[in-house]
């Protein structure tokens, strides 16, 4: 049975465990993802990320998201492990699918693939309300355990399968998705608001997949460009 796991609204102060020394460490993941936004320009037309987006890519304590063994290396800029085959995606492109959905403060964003609930928490720095799905039920749990600590209230989270998303909160402004299916799922097209945007790697498992953003305007049309090639885990079905 699908059930909420969390419903739970961003704190204006942090507490004493995330105002520490990694703050340093932030700061220079940050300028690491401004390089890298520099480099990758042109494939993403996208020189530098927006100013919210850096913002909260410096605020979230990415070392509380990862199991103790990775805490040093939270800050690298590369993918890590977190249990059960998932990983924690690489900062830059937390940054970069961020910066691709042009979050509104008042956006309605709803994410495929909790993880440790890391991207969910920079989405919840930024827009009004994320809704946030997990086929793995103890990562959908710890996930809602890392939101209540941290008190992003505005991040809600249920165990359940992706593909169909979470059609009683739509429709959404924006959607992402954190793992590669092998085609757009259809259901998360048909939940995206008109005028909104859906972000999601798509390709095969063990091949370099391609990053798409998906557009639907205001009379419901679809259109499609790819991004960057990628490589994520894949978005498994329920039952699979």
């Amino acid at each position: 049975m699908r059930r909420i796991l969390a419903a739970l609204r961003p704190a204006k102060v942090m507490t004493e465990q995330v105002t520490d020394e990694n703050g340093a460490r932030r700061a220079a993941m940050v300028e690491t993802i401004a390089r890298l936004a520099r480099d990758t320009a042109g494939e993403t037309g996208r020189v530098g990320f927006n100013a919210a987006v850096m913002a909260a890519m410096g605020k979230v304590p990415r070392h509380l998201f990862v199991p103790a063994a990775q805490a040093a290396h939270a800050y690298d800029d590369r993918p890590l492990p977190i249990g059960h085959g998932q990983t924690i995606s690489q900062p830059f492109i937390v940054a970069l699918m961020t910066d691709l959905l042009d979050l509104r403060v008042d956006a309605r964003v709803l994410e495929i693939g909790t993880g440790c609930g890391y991207q969910a928490a920079v989405l919840a720095e930024i827009a009004r309300e994320v809704y946030t799905v997990e086929l793995v039920e103890p990562l959908a749990q710890e996930a809602a355990a890392r939101f209540a600590a941290l008190g992003y209230r505005n991040a809600h989270a249920r165990a359940g399968d992706g593909y169909g998303g979470w059609p009683v909160h739509a429709p959404f402004d924006a959607i992402i998705v954190t793992a590669a299916a092998p085609q757009v799922p259809a259901a998360l097209v048909e939940q995206l608001k008109p005028g909104g945007r859906l972000v999601i790697p798509v390709g095969a498992q063990w091949e370099t997949q391609q990053l798409l953003v998906i557009d639907k305007d205001a009379a419901g049309a679809v259109s499609t460009r790819p991004v960057l090639g990628v490589r994520f885990v894949p978005l498994v079905r329920g039952g699979d």
